[in-house]
């Protein structure tokens, strides 16, 4: 817009939104504080469709990041438990096992979950019988939703995840407690245990953790609901490619039923805190990304067919690109740049974008 001296119009400015706000700093501050991975599939995701978003997950191929404000209202939800307990407790209902290892469920082959609690007795429907404990918050859509409909139509992870928790620790009935976090209304609904439910997610999990290779996805179409919001969508729909490399996308590690993990290149397993990191042996499980794989000189290098050439990856050598090279700068890995190479072998250098 022209601004013309001796005019009485002032002209319009766009103030940039400040990034040093008290707000933008606390959600920078929650964002740094970047959590690993948990090691097992939990209870909480068994009653999601899709088998390939679980595996992606559990080989931490796929690694959601949140906003501080998400993290934050994770938060909000987890501080809202004691304060949950606090509540059934002045009713007189008697709650116990709500924190550490005696909250645990753990159903082998790397499937396990923690419950929010369990209660001995107390229930005003039914006051002498055991319940499995269950707490939700919920934004007014969500909780007017699950207030119409009941949790199994409304919340069917949420259903899936006390059936498989009631399985676990034997017991036949839930206390599904949500509350709306915008009037802090309260909807409680008692579940009854559903063996084949729990069985068939139990063993679908089973198969999932166990499976060497990536399951199909629920849809491939980019466009599908339930597929326009996963955290896998641009693996899926785009990429075909995984971001990290530590041991559970390698090629070389194997998952056993005993809930550990097995080098083959070591021929050893591999400490939980190990796995996050991997070694520079690594080499990129085939189905995680998007190059054809061919026969390599040994069974520790992998030959992958990119941009029409062949490119070997293993422990970083001549010839031979490491894994975090080939996610960095694939293109550079096959253009076999004489200067590039040589810097890569005197210095010990690594391709990093």
């Amino acid at each position: 817009m022209a601004f013309i001296y001796g005019s009485n119009e002032v002209p319009k400015m766009n103030i940039p939104e400040q990034t040093n706000t008290i707000a933008n700093l606390i959600d920078q501050a929650h964002e740094k504080r970047k959590e690993l991975p948990r090691g097992h599939l939990g209870a909480s995701m068994l009653g999601d469709p899709c088998d390939r978003k679980l595996w992606l997950s559990f080989r931490w191929a796929v690694q959601e990041q949140f906003k501080g404000r998400i993290l934050r209202l994770f938060r909000r939800g987890h501080n809202e438990e004691s304060t949950i307990v606090s509540d059934l407790r002045a009713i007189g209902i008697d709650i116990r096992s709500t924190t550490g290892q005696q909250s645990r469920v753990d159903f082998g082959a790397h499937v396990s979950g923690s419950l929010d609690g369990i209660i001995e007795g107390g229930v005003p429907e039914a006051p002498k019988t055991r319940h499995v404990a269950e707490f939700k918050t919920h934004a007014k859509k969500s909780f007017d939703d699950v207030e119409k409909n009941g949790v199994q139509k409304s919340k069917p992870l949420h259903y899936v995840q006390m059936q498989v928790y009631m399985h676990g620790t034997r017991i036949d009935r839930a206390l599904y407690l949500a509350v709306c976090k915008d009037d802090d209304r309260i909807y409680t609904e008692r579940v009854k245990y559903d063996k084949e439910v729990a069985t068939k997610a139990i063993e679908r999990a089973h198969r999932i953790t166990l499976s060497d290779r990536m399951p199909e996805p629920l849809s491939t179409r980019a466009d599908w609901f339930e597929c326009k919001f996963c955290s896998s969508h641009e693996f899926c729909h785009k990429t075909q490619t995984t971001e990290h490399v530590n041991c559970r996308t390698c090629a070389h590690a194997t998952p056993l039923s005993d809930s550990t993990w097995h080098c083959a290149k070591w021929d050893d397993l591999i400490p939980t805190e190990a796995q996050h990191t991997g070694c520079e042996s690594h080499v990129l499980h085939p189905d995680l990304v998007p190059w054809k794989r061919l026969d390599g000189p040994d069974q520790w290098t992998a030959i992958y067919e990119i941009e029409g050439q062949k490119v070997a990856n293993g422990a970083p050598a001549e010839g031979v690109y490491g894994s975090a090279e080939l996610l960095a700068n694939a293109s550079a890995c096959v253009s076999g740049d004489e200067q590039l190479n040589a810097l890569r072998l005197q210095f010990d250098g690594r391709i990093v974008g």
